[in-house]
Parts: C-alpha cells; sequence; structure tokens
C-alpha cells in the first residue's frame, strides 16, 4: 500500500499551512494565546473565518459552498489541523452529520434554509438522541410527536447532548407511531431550541467542565416543513447522520498520533533519580506497546480509507476505527496521568506537566468510549456486519 501523496495533495497541505498560520489567533502556534470567557462567540468567528477561507466544509459539493475536496485532501486537512492543535469546530454536528444529511435525503427547501447558516457558523446544532432510557438502544426512545395541523406537539427529554447549550437547532429524533417493531414510528425534525418549549440544563462533567446537557421538551413545536425523509420513517434518516458521524470520527487517529508524540516529550522531560523516565525499561515497554497500537490505529485508518476509496462511500469499517482510536486514547492518558506519580492528580495551576492538560484529557477520555457508540455497541457492529457472526442473543 502506497502511503505517500500527489503533488496536487502536496500543495493543497503546503496552502493550508500558509493559510493557518496567517489566520490563527495571535498567540496560539506559539502557545501565549489565552482563551477568552466567551468561548463559544470566539468558536464562532472561528469558523466564520474558516468559512471564508474556503476550509469551514472542504469536501462539501461547491454548490453547497464547499471546495469538491477529494477524500485524501480531507486527510491532508485533519492531519493539519491537528499539527497546530487548531480551535475546535462549534459547528461539529452541523458540518459533519447535519448538512451531509440534508444533501443526500433533505427537501430543496430544507437545504436552501439550513445549509449555507451550517457552513458559517450561524447557525450551531446539536443532535435529539439519546434519553435517559434509550442510549445505545435508540431504537427505545421515548420522547413524542403528536400531529396537530401543520404542527407537531414535541415532549420527552434528550441527554448528554453535546453543544445543546449553545446551539440553535437540534437534529432531533421522536416517536410518531408505535408499531410492534420499535425502529419503526421514529420520525427526523429540525427543531427550533430558541422556544418556550424547549429547556436546557447542563451537565457538569468530573473535571468541572460544561460540555453535555439534558434537553427538556414541553409541548415544544415543530412543523410538517422540519420533518426530514418520511413520517415514521426516521430511523433510515438516523442510520444516514450516524454513517457520517463515524467518519468524523475515524479522523481522531491523527489526533491520537499527536497525542503520543507528546507523551514521548513528557517521558523526556520528566525525571526520576535523576534520570528522564524514557530511560526507565519499564517506561520503554509501555511506550513501545502505546506505540504499535496506535500506529496499528493509524495503518488500519488507511485500510479502512482505501476500502471507502474503492466503493466511494464509508462502511461499517468506522466501527473498528471509533473502538480502536477510544479504547488506545483512554489508556495513552492513563499512562500520562501514571508517569507522573503523585504529581498526576494535581489539578490547574498545580499540575506539573502541560498545565491540566494530561488531567483534563484523562478525565475525557472515559467519554470517549461512550460518546458516538458505546465501545460494547462497536463490537456488536464489528462482529455481527464484518464477521458475520450471529447476533447477540441477549438484545
Amino acid at each position: 500500500m502506497d502511503f505517500s501523496f500527489t503533488e496536487q495533495e502536496e500543495a493543497f497541505r503546503q496552502e493550508l499551512r500558509a493559510w493557518l498560520e496567517a489566520n490563527l489567533p495571535e498567540g496560539w502556534l506559539d502557545g501565549t494565546f489565552n482563551m477568552p470567557d466567551d468561548e463559544a462567540s470566539f468558536l464562532r468567528d472561528w469558523q466564520r473565518k474558516l468559512y471564508e477561507g474556503g476550509y469551514a466544509a472542504i469536501a462539501w459539493p461547491k454548490e453547497y459552498g464547499g471546495r469538491d475536496a477529494t477524500l485524501m485532501e480531507e486527510i491532508v486537512y485533519h492531519q493539519e489541523m491537528v499539527r497546530v492543535k487548531a480551535p475546535a469546530l462549534i459547528n461539529y454536528v452541523g458540518i459533519h452529520m447535519v448538512g451531509p444529511t440534508l444533501m443526500q435525503i433533505g427537501t430543496e427547501e430544507q437545504k436552501a434554509t439550513y445549509i449555507p447558516k451550517i457552513l458559517t457558523g450561524e447557525e450551531v446544532w446539536c443532535q435529539g438522541y439519546s434519553e435517559p432510557n434509550a442510549g445505545s438502544d435508540l431504537a427505545a426512545l421515548q420522547t413524542s410527536a403528536v400531529k396537530d395541523g401543520d404542527k407537531w406537539i414535541i415532549n420527552g427529554q434528550k441527554v448528554w447532548t453535546s453543544f445543546g447549550h449553545v446551539a440553535d437547532r437540534c437534529f432531533l429524533l421522536a416517536r410518531t407511531n408505535r408499531y410492534d417493531k420499535k425502529h419503526k414510528g421514529i420520525t427526523a425534525f429540525l427543531l427550533d431550541m430558541n422556544q418556550e418549549g424547549v429547556e436546557t440544563r447542563p451537565i457538569i462533567q468530573m473535571d468541572g467542565k460544561h460540555d453535555f446537557n439534558e434537553v427538556y421538551l414541553n409541548n415544544a413545536v415543530a412543523y410538517d416543513a422540519d420533518i426530514v425523509g418520511a413520517v415514521d420513517e426516521g430511523w433510515r434518516v438516523s442510520i444516514a447522520l450516524l454513517m457520517h458521524e463515524r467518519t468524523g470520527i475515524g479522523a481522531q487517529v491523527f489526533t491520537l498520533e499527536q497525542q503520543f508524540n507528546d507523551l514521548v516529550a513528557v517521558t523526556k522531560e520528566l525525571e526520576a533519580d535523576g534520570e528522564p523516565l524514557m530511560n526507565d525499561p519499564f517506561v520503554q515497554r509501555t511506550m513501545v506497546d502505546l506505540y504499535a497500537r496506535s500506529r496499528g490505529s493509524l495503518l488500519n485508518y488507511y485500510r479502512n480509507l482505501t476500502k471507502q476509496l474503492k466503493k466511494g462511500h464509508p462502511g461499517v469499517e468506522g466501527s473498528m476505527d471509533k473502538l480502536i482510536v477510544s479504547e488506545i486514547t483512554k489508556d495513552l492518558f492513563a499512562q500520562a496521568i501514571s508517569l507522573q506519580g503523585h504529581q498526576g492528580v494535581l489539578w490547574k495551576e498545580d499540575a506539573v506537566v502541560g498545565g491540566s492538560y494530561w488531567q483534563d484529557n484523562y478525565l475525557y477520555s472515559f467519554g470517549q468510549t461512550i460518546g458516538g457508540g458505546t465501545s460494547e455497541i462497536q463490537k456488536n457492529t464489528i462482529a455481527e456486519r464484518i464477521l458475520g457472526l450471529p447476533k447477540d442473543m441477549g438484545r
């Protein structure tokens, strides 16, 4: 397999590097930038700048404001964004999930209404899937939508809603009919979050941060024009959206590669008995194991990428990438904390290495094995749809 890039792809890399150097916030590249208190506004401005530079959604067709980038150019894009640890994309759900789904299934009116604002960051999106009793078993959702003329009255609760506290719109699943088969009778809505019937409550994580939310729907209103696909056929729509989500998750292999390199630097910086930790044979063995696994995840991603290039669309192999990367990431940050010894429990300004970078990400890494589909669900998908094993009889 040839992992080299073409001259055209390398030219795109140099173009992107030059743009990032000219447009990243002052102090970002040298590590002196301080995030403003209003982080959401900063990230909206950053997405607007990406849009103006032609880098907000490079893989989108030109007719929708993208640049028809090839899959390999997307890989280059992810590599370069990881290299500079670029600011987060606040409209990740809109760019990587809602927008592509609307292009695939949405009406012309929906495309014209929502896609331009997704691209510019004018409207931030969240995803209303998980519920207190319907997380991994998405088909068990109970949020209801009852038709009232051209309106739908929606009641229920969503949980673990990323970006819900800053979102303008929600790609929401609700039960519109109760068939014997629970996968039927679900409808996908494009819900306005800025209405009286929608209440968002923060979920404070164990690291003290607020990324997730509970969303309560009390007679919230959606309209016929807000339905994606057909009434009661939302399961098909949800699968289309999740396929796009899995594709975005796969690119995290490059983040993992960067994090491993950062951890190598830590083993050289920290000392025990006057010697860098990297000189310790036990540390060396652990780092070799992490290197082999992270490198293997990258090569497996490239293998799946090759299959995608041949087929022209993503497949279930994204579950392999998601499972492998999230589990290795958790182990990598556990190793980072372990290397710091007793000092690994220090917090914020007391942390001795990298501020609280390693502590923050160690705690966050547990969530990565849950968000986007738990590791257990990914294993079932791999077993049934890739290995051809029989279905889990316990489900």
